[in-house]
């Protein structure tokens, strides 16, 4: 007779609730704070965002005795090439992201986002051999159809939603199969980013283009907050991932793309029209459909045979 898996003490549950929280509302409300430096090239800001982060990465490392579990990570090949990868496609995220937000296209974002957990199980269908169960096959038509909706009706594909779900849900497949913790492993994406982060940075100062040390104080202080802003969110969900069941995190991660929809019509006044709520409404479902399956499979998972 299997056991079911023993969950984790009410206090612990509590302090993981709050982690999540913590981390996903963050996400959410994110856009406000890149809208901060919409006057800041995105290039320049990704750029920063790179330097600042692995700096505060770095300083967070040292504090936790990480740095043997870095260096053990830079002596194999294989992880560094994947952490390379993996680095490559998150900068591209950042940077559709930190455009969208720059343009007034956070809306899109949260579309993106809404996206990116069928786009992961199609990842794992396709590359991982993973089977889905019929509920599920239901979410990624129901999510697909609303993409399908925007494509076929809307003046242009919603291209900044599409590379954000496709970056991220690769993103999320390369560290799966990359053989590192949360931390190192995010010290070590910034650093390989790093020295094209800096080189670009120096060609702009030396060029008299610099946004940092030449814009106004405040601008500067936005940029170096960039990397706490990254880091900061990361440390959280990791410390949620410890505590909550999957089922509960699976759930929780809809509060970031609904933070920033909320944002982008209520705040910043983009427009909902009847083809974006057509849209959404098939999306959501598929998200309803999806979290529900996966609740319901590991409630069954958790109760022991006979």
């Amino acid at each position: 007779m299997s056991r079911a898996r023993p969950h984790p003490p009410r206090s612990e549950e509590t302090v993981g609730l709050v982690y999540a929280l913590a981390a996903y509302g963050s996400w959410g409300v994110v856009p406000a704070f890149w809208k901060q430096l919409g006057h800041v090239p995105a290039l320049e800001v990704l750029a920063h965002r790179v330097a600042w982060g692995f700096l505060v990465f770095a300083i967070l490392l040292r504090a936790r005795g990480g740095v043997g579990a870095l260096a053990t990570a830079l002596r194999t090949r294989r992880l560094v090439a994947l952490l390379a990868l993996s680095s490559a496609l998150l900068a591209i995220n950042w940077l559709t992201f930190i455009y969208a937000v720059a343009t007034a296209r956070i809306l899109e974002t949260s579309l993106g986002y809404f996206l990116n957990p069928t786009f992961s199980v199609l990842l794992g269908l396709l590359v991982m051999g993973e089977r889905l169960r019929r509920t599920q096959w239901l979410a990624v038509v129901l999510a697909a159809a609303g993409v399908l909706q925007l494509v076929l009706e809307a003046r242009e594909p919603p291209w900044i939603a599409l590379v954000l779900a496709t970056t991220f849900g690769l993103y999320g497949l390369v560290r799966k199969t990359a053989p590192v913790a949360a931390l190192p492993g995010s010290t070590l994406e910034a650093g390989l980013a790093l020295p094209a982060a800096l080189a670009y940075l120096a060609v702009l100062w030396w060029s008299g283009a610099a946004t940092f040390g030449r814009a106004d104080p405040a601008t500067a202080l936005w940029l170096a907050a960039t990397g706490i802003v990254t880091a900061a969110p990361l440390l959280w969900f990791a410390g949620a991932a410890r505590r909550l069941p999957l089922s509960t995190i699976g759930v929780l991660q809809y509060l970031a793309p609904s933070g920033q929809l909320l944002l982008a019509v209520l705040l910043y006044g983009e427009p909902f029209t009847a083809l974006h709520a057509r849209s959404f409404a098939c999306i959501w479902a598929g998200v309803a459909v999806f979290a529900a399956d996966g609740w319901r499979d590991r409630r069954l998972r958790r109760v022991p045979p006979l």
